[in-house]
């Protein structure tokens, strides 16, 4: 399944949920910003949410600093 993330093709398999591409891609749910098709996403949609092919998903990280 083909889906655009941050703009890039990416590949995954079918019935992959946005948290589980989180996981695979090693980031904390609890530190980014999620957008699918342009609608900014709540942080409890992450495990249920299944992407589809065609999807656009931006992920906006939290980078802390000092």
């Amino acid at each position: 399944m083909n889906f655009q993330l941050n703009g890039q093709s990416h590949q995954t398999v079918a019935g992959t949920t946005i948290g589980s591409l989180l996981a695979e891609l090693q980031l904390q749910p609890e530190r980014v910003v999620l957008e699918l098709n342009q609608v900014i996403l709540n942080a409890n949609e992450y495990r249920e949410q299944q992407l589809k092919e065609g999807d656009k998903l931006e992920i906006i990280q939290f980078v802390g600093g000092g």
